[in-house]
């Protein structure tokens, strides 16, 4: 595999336009920073989990022509049940807030084992239907316009993937160490719930 720099900051500028959205993945990262738990594991995971995807859309998807029907339907399926669980949990964070301390401060939530953080990320990353249009599908499909270099391309996307999780991560854990509002809170878990619900709306609807 000779590496071309033009197709490769190809693979990797449509990773980075196509990961950038704020969507499921990207707001768990975000909320696992604000918590201060298991934070760069959860990087980690997401990105190999994009990885993962990356290399099954170049190497095997393309050439299949995409997913199936049913394997695409059944992925929806389980990808709205899963937005909507975790949309009305979201919520019932945002109508019943944090208990405080003495002082007046947000106690500190639950703890997440290492193997519960895992679960999180490779589920956000699994479940998602997005993430598998976009990386698997998207991204394999396109890697077929460079022909003999597709490998090339995907190692690109793969970058633009690790990129952008290390640096949602680094604004993640900067925002860790100085933000402790309840307000703020609120308002994550808010907007969440609206986003996880307005993607399974979306996603539902796809069926029809």
């Amino acid at each position: 595999m000779t590496l071309s720099f033009p197709v490769f900051s190809a693979g990797m500028v449509l990773s980075l336009s196509l990961i950038m959205a704020i969507g499921p993945q990207n707001a768990h990262v975000l909320r696992m920073g604000l918590q201060r738990q298991h934070l760069w594991l959860t990087v980690a995971v997401c990105a190999l989990a994009d990885i993962v995807l990356i290399a099954l859309g170049v190497l095997g998807l393309a050439q299949l022509g995409g997913l199936s029907d049913k394997l695409q339907g059944a992925l929806i399926g389980a990808g709205v049940l899963f937005l909507g669980v975790y949309g009305w949990q979201a919520f019932q964070r945002f109508r019943s807030p944090a208990p405080r301390s003495a002082d007046g401060q947000p106690l500190a939530p639950p703890p997440t084992s290492r193997k519960q953080a895992v679960l999180s990320a490779l589920a956000f990353s699994w479940l998602n239907p997005h993430a598998w249009l976009d990386t698997a599908v998207l991204i394999g499909t396109a890697s077929l316009a460079y022909g003999p270099a597709s490998e090339v391309f995907g190692l690109g996307a793969a970058t633009g993937s690790v990129i952008w999780f290390t640096v949602l991560g680094t604004a993640a854990f900067w925002m860790g160490r100085r933000l402790n509002s309840l307000h703020l809170w609120r308002l994550l878990d808010g907007l969440v719930a609206l986003m996880m619900w307005g993607t399974a709306a979306w996603l539902l609807a796809s069926l029809f």
